[in-house]
């Protein structure tokens, strides 16, 4: 799996490069929306949060910006699995070209999809720490261990991305089933609230969400400048290996029949 990633890492570079080029070009501002499309988004939530609804996280102070930067921070994270996830099931379908190529390497498409979508959120981060400087000081220094919290979501993400890019070949109505299924896994998740706000009762199917230990050792690291207990990063850190295993294990199993459908 890692051996193939590397062995057409040009490759996957390349073609990020050109979606990232595509997916702006013919806009007067090209490039520059991937900047302007955060900051509009970090605008909206700070006026709403903060100004409308006066909203606190946890037991912080009703109005706090902090509100707005921590709910913009869950949706940098999420959005990286939303955007693998939604493109997945279309997407040896866009690239249809590609399957009757017997040399050209499918696998490589989810992963391509996944480097995007880590350019996005690379552009987020960045603003959410400049606007962290800005209203709530310098940011602690467990920042820097973040990389360690995206490499599990990562992992899921490209994990579900071959297992759907696969499935959706087959079954063209799963396009439809994912897109409900990831707007319930966003408020499903403690993007907008904290584990803590969520009745006693129903906490453990918010921790059955492999989401949550990631969202939340992600606060930890840019917020509160807590390290995640190593036990709880190991435990996501493997169910993730073995969602990324299984779904490239699939992927691979099923690619034979993909010229048949196609």
């Amino acid at each position: 799996m890692f051996r193939t990633i590397w062995h057409h890492r040009r490759l996957i570079a390349r073609l990020a490069k050109r979606e990232l080029t595509a997916r702006y070009r013919g806009s007067l501002l090209g490039m520059l929306w991937a900047v302007i499309n955060p900051l509009l988004m970090l605008g909206v939530y700070t006026f709403v949060f903060t100004t409308v609804f006066q909203a606190r996280w946890g037991t912080g102070d009703s109005g706090s910006p902090q509100f707005a930067l921590l709910l913009f921070s869950g949706l940098i994270l999420f959005t990286i699995l939303s955007d693998c996830v939604s493109r997945a099931p279309g997407l040896l379908l866009e690239n249809a070209s590609y399957i009757k190529k017997v040399v050209f390497p499918l696998e490589i498409l989810p992963v391509t999809v996944l480097a995007v979508a880590l350019v996005n959120a690379a552009i987020g981060l960045v603003i959410l720490l400049l606007f962290h400087l800005l209203f709530l000081g310098l940011p602690p220094a467990t920042v820097l261990l973040l990389p360690l919290v995206i490499a599990p979501l990562s992992l899921t993400a490209l994990g579900l991305s071959w297992f759907l890019a696969s499935a959706g070949v087959f079954l063209r109505d799963i396009r439809q089933v994912v897109g409900v299924c990831i707007t319930m896994l966003m408020f499903l998740s403690p993007i907008f609230y904290p584990v803590s706000a969520v009745p006693e009762r129903f906490r453990v199917f918010i921790h059955l969400n492999p989401l949550t230990p990631i969202l939340e050792q992600s606060k930890d690291l840019l917020f509160w400048g807590r390290i995640p207990s190593p036990v709880d990063w190991g435990l996501s850190m493997l169910a993730a290996w073995v969602i990324a295993w299984l779904g490239y294990v699939w992927f691979t199993k099923t690619r034979r029949g993909f010229a048949d459908v196609v």
